[in-house]
């Protein structure tokens, strides 16, 4: 029995049809992969507004701060 080494040649395989696989696909690129990036793309922007709203806040404080050494 032969042994296929093409993925969208299931030959020898034994598990019946598979699903062909685009070239994206196979080189794990595929649709879920731009689901990753958006993810990691909303985590990067939830963490960025975080430190800014972090830093204003002590800007805030730090002005305060000035403004009641002032008096």
């Amino acid at each position: 029995m032969t042994d296929s080494k093409n993925i969208n040649n299931p030959v020898g395989q034994g598990g019946g049809q598979r699903k062909k696989l685009s070239r994206a696909e196979r080189q794990n690129n595929g649709p879920h992969r731009n689901l990753d990036r958006r993810n990691a793309a909303d985590k990067t922007a939830e963490l960025v507004r975080k430190m800014r709203e972090k830093t204003h806040a002590t800007e805030d404080a730090a002005q305060a701060g000035d403004d009641t050494a002032q008096n």
